[in-house]
């Protein structure tokens, strides 16, 4: 026996069924449509301590230790590696013990009748290790943990997804609820421009220099602006909620903060679009998936062959306790099973592998092409708001100006309200769209850094 099972012992793990893995070949441009630079530089980790605001770091900080989507992918990382122990173990044999201590009495009008020398009653003790173990021969098992262990760095990828998505969202709500913080500064100059007016308003009114139509123009323009601010009030304490949200705390308080504080980090340079491959955890992801499904092929195949199973047992048996120790017993098998005729089953269940395949095969490609897109779009979105930035301070400068005079003109007489008007609308316009870019800055500058998969070397 043992001689003609360890030819079968020796093959045994020498061939495995089924594909093995390639990544496949995505044709990528050579270079993005923004003229970025080509050179690789490192981006730390922590990308987000660039923007230089302790109460960033700390809320990012809080983020990644009690966010509950964080705390999910943790445990699903868990069981994914649960998965893979079990899938691993099923390449070893399994071996169980059993111990059973029996009392039987044997009736006397049984046909034949019981020997007359041989007790009615008897004991039977059984102490048995046995083992039934089915030979990977065709690489059935491997195939199996090699599908658990690609789902296994999968969903670590895909915490790392999470951890990215969730660092810039913080990030951009944070930006979001400063830019308020400015645009509240803004409505407040502009509430005091426009209660000065109506109180000019009303005191030309009063010496006959103006019409009551100056006056109800003025304390229109006075509500338009105290609806502004309370708009900018409700949206920024939506963002503080949306904050505790995330970070677990909710009680939090955001104190005010200025906006413009905040420095806009470089333009990190966005390398070769083939390097998104490598950086970014959701193409990684992405990949495994497909890693594990083109396992599953070689599973399905596998089971389209013979199976090879080992059985045996060890122990002792006897009518007293103390006794097995000295009546050995034992066996050893071999057994060879297959499929003779399953009406196409098996190969069935092949072809959906295959097909599960391609899916993911789409799905990566997907991925990669969606990459691509995001850094092509943060790139020209960063460049152009970077570009208008100039613009939107010279039109701030000429607004200001512009109502300067307006309020000089009108005040002496020489221009209707209606200019004064006017050049508040476009004044407070000017300054909101300049805070606003400021912020698109800022989140486009995000965007970037969780196009390009965040902090690398």
């Amino acid at each position: 026996m043992r001689r003609r099972i360890l030819p079968v012992l020796l093959l045994a793990g020498c061939t495995t069924v089924g594909p093995n893995y390639q990544r496949p070949e995505m044709p990528l441009p050579a270079e993005y449509p923004s003229a970025a630079q080509k050179a690789d530089a490192e981006v730390p980790a922590d990308w987000w301590t660039l923007y230089a605001d302790p109460e960033l770091d700390a809320l990012v900080a809080e983020v990644r230790s009690r966010n509950a989507d964080l705390r999910i992918a943790a445990a699903q990382v868990e069981e994914a590696e649960a998965v893979m122990r079990q899938a691993h173990a099923a390449l070893f044999p399994e071996i169980s013990g059993s111990f059973t201590r029996t009392r039987s009495r044997v009736g006397t009008l049984t046909s034949p009748p019981p020997v007359a020398v041989a007790p009615l009653e008897r004991d039977d003790a059984r102490l048995v290790a046995s083992t039934s173990y089915e030979i990977d021969f065709w690489g059935r098992y491997r195939r199996a943990d090699e599908a658990a262990r690609a789902n296994l760095l999968g969903t670590q990828l895909a915490r790392e997804v999470v951890a990215l998505t969730l660092g810039s969202l913080t990030a951009q709500t944070y930006f979001g609820l400063r830019s308020l913080d400015a645009q509240i500064v803004v409505l407040d100059n502009s509430l005091k421009l426009r209660r000065d007016s109506l109180e000019i308003a009303r005191a030309r009114a009063a010496s006959g220099l103006a019409s009551e139509l100056d006056v109800h123009q003025a304390q229109g323009a006075l509500s338009d602006a105290l609806v502004q601010r309370r708009e900018a009030a409700r949206q920024r304490a939506l963002l503080e909620r949306q904050l505790a949200q995330l970070s677990g705390r909710l009680d939090l308080k955001v104190v005010g903060g200025d906006l413009f504080a905040l420095p806009v980090p470089p333009t990190p340079p966005a390398g070769l679009p083939s390097s998104l491959l490598e950086r970014r955890p959701d193409i990684r992801t992405a990949e495994q998936s497909m890693i594990a499904a083109n396992a599953q092929i070689g599973v399905a195949r596998a089971a389209r062959f013979p199976a090879v199973s080992l059985t045996g047992f060890l122990g002792g048996q006897s009518a007293a306790v103390e006794d097995i120790a000295s009546s050995g017993v034992w066996s050893l098998g071999l057994g060879v099973a297959m499929p003779l005729f399953d009406a196409g089953r098996r190969a069935a269940v092949e072809d959906q592998a295959a097909a599960r395949y391609r899916q993911t095969l789409a799905s990566w490609q997907k991925s990669v092409e969606g990459a691509f897109r995001e850094v092509s779009d943060a790139l020209v979105n960063l460049e152009q708001a970077s570009a208008s930035e100039a613009d939107l301070v010279e039109r701030v400068q000429a607004a200001r100006n512009a109502l300067e005079l307006s309020q000089v003109r009108y005040e002496s007489g020489y221009s209707p309200f209606l200019e004064v008007l006017d050049a508040q609308r476009t004044a407070n316009d000017a300054e909101l769209a300049f805070v606003r870019n400021r912020q698109a800055r800022l989140a486009f500058s995000v965007d970037l850094m969780k196009a390009l998969g965040g902090g690398w070397k």
